[in-house]
């Protein structure tokens, strides 16, 4: 039996985490997603993040588009808008245009983002639009109760495969890295405080900063990506680990016996608004 020298008394600890302001960055609508599921950690991690970077909830905007991970916005206490499905990046591209002092971070889950979606996550990334994609990747379609999605691993039963998954999973963090992101990193739900410091620096990032979260279905996956498997196989990047060498990203995402969570690529550039304030100053000179 675990020995408890010093008594914690839930008072107390409800006042600490009321001093923390992280309370501030919550909505009153509590989360709604099976206990247990790792969408716990990545939004408390978020609601930290936010804290520690000191924004104001009247300039920050959460977006999502249709899924698990869609239902974020109604648990932030910023302002929000749950979009269409797949349709999240264009939704926050057109906020971020219309008003560049605004943070902007976009949820979605692995269907949301790489099926329907697909389309929209090359041409955000190109143009480097300063927002923050978190991508809560479970490996299933946990919102219609369980079916196969782009990223679920070979042989995985579900309802649509029954007789197992034989369709090969995508690789998220090379097609970002291949699209041209200029912040990719991944972290996992398992592991809060780092994940916490990921999205810190995923938002503090000016530019396209893409944020994978691995992230277990506790009610639809009882043999993949679960809490017991992923703490066997993620591991962070080696201490070496040249964030700024694109070639060395390409490497480590190219790893698919295990896990690696940390910052792969990180590269400064000119945004979509800086581009866009450059047209601006041109069609004034020449008008």
């Amino acid at each position: 039996m675990m020995n408890v020298s010093t008594p914690v008394y839930l008072e107390d600890k409800l006042e600490e985490v009321e001093r923390s302001g992280k309370l501030e960055y919550r909505s009153g609508t509590l989360p709604t997603w099976c206990p247990g599921c790792g969408y716990f950690s990545i939004s408390e991690g978020v609601g930290k993040a936010m804290t520690e970077l000191g924004l104001d909830q009247k300039d920050t905007v959460c977006v999502s588009g249709i899924g698990c991970a869609s239902r974020f916005p109604f648990f932030m206490n910023t302002y929000g808008f749950h979009s269409l499905h797949g349709r999240a990046l264009p939704v926050a591209t057109g906020i971020k245009v219309a008003n560049d002092d605004l943070t902007v971070v976009v949820v979605g889950g692995d269907g949301d983002a790489f099926a329907i979606g697909g389309g929209h996550i090359p041409h955000a990334a190109r143009r480097n639009v300063d927002i923050t994609y978190i991508l809560f990747d479970n490996g299933v379609y946990g919102l219609t109760k369980g079916q196969t999605s782009p990223t679920s691993v070979l042989g995985f039963k579900t309802t649509t495969t029954p007789y197992l998954n034989f369709d090969q999973p995508l690789n998220p963090l090379m097609m970002l890295l291949s699209y041209g992101a200029s912040w990719v990193a991944q972290a996992y739900a398992g592991e809060p405080h780092h994940l916490t410091e990921m999205i810190k620096a995923a938002i503090d990032h000016r530019g396209f900063s893409y944020l994978h979260v691995l992230s277990p279905c506790v009610t639809f996956d009882k043999t993949s990506m679960t809490y017991k498997n992923l703490d066997m196989s993620v591991h962070p990047l080696p201490d070496d680990h040249d964030a700024s060498d694109f070639s060395a990203a390409m490497t480590a995402a190219q790893t698919t016996d295990h896990h690696q969570i940390g910052v792969y690529f990180s590269s400064e550039r000119p945004t979509l608004s800086d581009g866009l304030d450059e047209i601006s100053e041109r069609a004034k000179q020449t008008a």
